[in-house]
């Protein structure tokens, strides 16, 4: 039994009845024989797995009354079944059947009474691949420690036996409600004082930042003495790690900043990261600023065909891991973040690198103003029940309708392996993020590089960006753009779409029917449906007219939004 810090509670209480905590990896896999059985390998590659790894196998305890941060207790009733789900496609398999899928399945809650994981192993992909959902709260686990665990799953080769043997462990009997709420009072009592002192840190930052020595030395001078009050309560060590911005004035508007709602859409597409370096060569940025400006050119270009571009630069949150590698426990989160301009009121893509350098150092820089625990330390000196009533109540009365975020984006740029990855034979094709929004912030974009391939998902609120799967395709076009105005070479040639079936606000991209009949009657071969050869595949109809609709009252909504402000 332990106790969750500061920070890994704040996930659990960012949710709302609209806003979820866990993040998603999914994971895109060949089927290495006719008879492979996907689902038997990941179930027992999980039974295997809940032995070594903690966050399989613990759960929520929360104390009474939300007084303090609750427990992790190995869970003494543990059911692999409830965690390990199997599902299907229906023929073809296309790429927004399965985007369609993860987005349901994103877009509802954790179970808290269990341990806050699930994976499902999605079968029917066209060409007879599979993939694996994995969905972890961010309570539990933070990019890096996911990571650690991709690693721990996979295998090296195909014929590898896989390095690890079942061990056994024990549940938990939950904590007494007495000894929980024995802590709660003791922090209760301890935590003005830790909360005042954390408060003077800020002060004394800002104002050395600023030159303002006779501040900061008053500042250094008070947060002495309340050390050494609290101290006589609960000893307690001044960090000296990294450091965050806080971002002061809010971001302009654009139609995704808004309160979101439960429902969810996700896309993607691939590039090759070959391609990239050519660009960074090119450019002479690095790699991290030819992403960033990939994705600020893709956000201007959308809101230009949405008559919704500011005058002023949209504003990102990049998260940063804050590890060490000297950590006690891995199983914790370490992360913190940076806040950048995107420079999309730039029109130039050369010039867009070029401010996307600068912007990310000058992000760098500012990131030495205050401690990047700091907000994890507050969750620490506050109750929960506090911290839970305040974000329901901005939930209830929707405030992100009513005035502008900080921020306008959460983009992410994972470094992934170089060599290829295998589970229990099958090789590893794809690994797409599949991120988290809130209120005010209705759209999240991460990429994840893997061998030669640099994998792009997005995902947002599926009533603010209707058309997403536009929005990722405009990734594919910056990319394209960048190389004619560069007039570099091409490493390899641009991956062109996977399939489309015409889901709602998707282009269709249709093969023909002769290529739809073969990949459906494969498919219904592979799970055992006799097939009729001499049946045709009806043509699907085109669905162009819809999202054009719905860009309208994306305009509309965007403009009346520019106007109120």
């Amino acid at each position: 039994m332990k106790q969750l810090t500061g920070l890994d509670v704040s996930f659990l209480l960012m949710e709302t009845p609209n806003t979820y905590g866990h993040v998603n990896g999914l994971s895109i896999y060949d089927r290495p024989s006719a008879d492979f059985d996907p689902f038997a390998a990941v179930r027992e590659r999980f039974s295997i797995m809940v032995g070594h790894l903690e966050p399989l196998r613990r759960k929520v305890v929360e104390v009474p009354f939300q007084l303090d941060r609750p427990y992790w207790v190995y869970d003494d009733n543990f059911d692999l079944d409830f965690h390990v789900r199997h599902i299907g496609l229906a023929p073809p398999g296309a790429a927004d059947q399965l985007a369609e899928q993860v987005a349901r399945i994103v877009g509802r809650p954790m179970d808290r009474s269990r341990p806050l994981w699930e994976a499902y192993v999605i079968e029917g992909l066209a060409d007879g691949r599979w993939a694996l959902l994995q969905k972890t709260h961010h309570a539990t686990i933070d990019g890096a420690a996911g990571v650690i665990m991709m690693k721990m799953f996979a295998d090296e080769s195909r014929d590898a036996k896989y390095g690890y043997e079942e061990q056994s462990w024990e549940g938990e009997e939950p904590p007494h409600r007495s000894e929980m709420m024995q802590v709660a009072l003791k922090n209760l009592a301890v935590n003005p004082f830790r909360g005042a002192r954390l408060s003077l840190n800020l002060v004394r930052g800002f104002a050395d930042a600023a030159g303002i020595t006779s501040v900061s030395g008053m500042a250094k001078q008070a947060r002495s003495l309340l050390g050494s009050a609290a101290k006589r309560l609960d000893p307690t060590r001044a960090y000296d790690g990294p450091r965050v911005k806080l971002p002061f004035s809010t971001a302009p508007p654009t139609p995704w900043n808004k309160s979101v709602t439960p429902h969810r859409r996700f896309a993607m597409r691939r590039a090759s990261l070959s391609n990239l370096k050519r660009l960074k060569d090119a450019t002479g940025g690095t790699l991290n600023d030819v992403v960033m400006a990939i994705c600020t050119g893709a956000l201007r270009e959308y809101l230009l065909e949405h008559d919704a571009l500011p005058d002023s630069p949209l504003r990102a949150m990049v998260p940063v891991s804050i590890r060490t590698g000297d950590e006690d426990d891995p199983w914790t989160n370490r992360v913190s973040a940076i806040v950048a301009d995107l420079p999309t009121n730039c029109a130039d893509p050369l010039e867009r690198v070029a401010l996307c350098k600068e912007a990310m150092n000058v992000a760098k820089r500012q990131f030495d103003l205050v401690p990047a625990e700091a907000l994890g330390q507050a969750s620490d000196y506050t109750s929960p029940v506090v911290s839970a009533s305040a974000i329901r109540l901005v939930s209830r009365l929707k405030l992100a309708d009513r005035m502008n975020s900080p921020i306008n984006v959460v983009i992410s740029n994972v470094p992934g392996p170089r060599e290829a990855m295998y589970f229990a034979g099958a090789k590893l094709d794809a690994y797409v993020p599949v991120s988290t929004i809130s209120d005010g912030v209705g759209l999240n974009i991460t990429v994840h590089s893997y061998m030669d391939r640099l994998d792009i998902g997005l995902i947002a609120d599926r009533e603010l960006v209707p058309d997403l799967w536009h929005l990722v395709d405009l990734h594919i076009a910056e990319i394209k753009r960048m190389f004619e105005v560069t007039g570099a070479e091409w490493a390899v040639p641009q991956t062109p779409p996977s399939m489309r079936y015409g889901g709602d606000g998707v282009e269709p991209i249709e093969p023909s029917s002769e290529e739809l009949r073969k990949r459906i009657e494969a498919q219904r071969e592979m799970v055992g449906i006799k097939v009729d050869a001499t049946k045709k595949v009806p043509a699907k109809k085109k669905t162009a007219k819809k999202p054009a609709a719905r860009k309208t009252a994306a305009k509309k909504t965007a403009t009346k939004k520019t106007a109120a402000t």
